[in-house]
């Protein structure tokens, strides 16, 4: 595995995105690199390849021409912002190795990583099966926090501007996973990256009477509501993420429950393959967010 890296101060969080160098990915690229200058964090770029190739450091995202473009009035055209002065340090990774779900997983478990940020097809049915999919595995068997970026979705992040749009995030909830760390994952996201006007808005798919008691932080940094519908869950989450042109999906996730998940994948992968939004993964247990966020009160 070759590694390059900009030598800046190391900070203790990080980002991971992985990328193929598709129009996809790169909506992907600017997610991670805002989150990444955000929350004054590391970001590393990740490509995996069967065997050397002629490929080279420049094909992969660029990342000081695009903070010089969303400094604005910075340095004139043509001048590189050093990541280091955005905070952040940047590294640059060619895995060689024919499977990108093991390079990925194998990155993550070596190096402590708060947030994979992933572009994804939504293939469904037959297509599903006869194109291996490498955005959910990686998710599934790193275990760490993931934002997917579907290939239709602009996302909530201006690449020409890194201005963020995220004025509306809808969280599924039910009894089990606990969807505490979803709430958390909110709010710090809505704090770390500055988002003003923004609701978020507790789904429950059941009976008003079912819906479970999710305690909301007294000092919420946007506001929110609750709403119930009624029918199958995958289709009730993403008919209400349409309906109210979401700009996020927050979902606590447990992995696969049973063998049926196994095989058809979790309620979070099935909304995946449908949502026109993007989707944040959040284990139910975890912290990442407000680790990747400590340095914002």
């Amino acid at each position: 595995m070759s590694e390059v890296r900009d030598e800046v101060t190391r900070p203790t969080r990080r980002i991971l995105h992985t990328t193929d160098f598709s129009a996809a990915s790169e909506i992907a690229f600017v997610h991670a690199l805002k989150l990444a200058v955000a929350a004054r964090a590391e970001i590393d770029v990740l490509h995996a390849t069967p065997e050397r190739t002629t490929e080279t450091w420049t094909e992969f995202p660029g990342i000081r021409d695009t903070l010089r473009r969303w400094d604005g009035d910075g340095p004139p055209a043509g001048t590189a912002v050093a990541p280091g002065a955005h905070g952040i340090r940047v590294g640059k990774i060619m895995a060689i190795d024919g499977d990108p779900v093991h390079a990925a997983v194998g990155f993550v478990q070596e190096h402590p990583t708060e947030l994979v940020v992933l572009a994804t097809e939504q293939r469904r049915g037959m297509a599903r099966w006869t194109h291996r999919s490498t955005a959910e595995p990686i998710a599934r068997e790193s275990g760490a926090m993931t934002l997917f970026i579907p290939g239709p979705a602009r996302g909530f992040v201006s690449s020409e501007t890194g201005e963020v749009g995220l004025e509306r995030i809808l969280v599924p909830v039910d009894h089990a996973p606990s969807p505490r760390a979803a709430v958390e994952a909110v709010e710090m996201l809505v704090r770390g990256l500055g988002a003003s006007r923004v609701t978020a808005r507790l789904l429950h798919v059941g009976e008003a009477t079912s819906m479970p008691d999710v305690p909301l932080p007294r000092d919420a940094a946007c506001g929110w509501g609750v709403t119930t519908r009624s029918g199958g869950a995958v289709d009730e989450i993403v008919g209400a993420a349409d309906a109210w042109n979401a700009d996020l999906i927050v979902m606590a996730t447990a992995g696969h429950a049973d063998v049926l998940d196994a095989l058809r994948g979790s309620t979070t992968e099935r909304v995946l393959r449908l949502a026109r939004c993007p989707v944040l993964a959040v284990p139910a247990d975890s912290r990442a967010m407000r680790r990747l966020f400590s340095n914002v009160s």
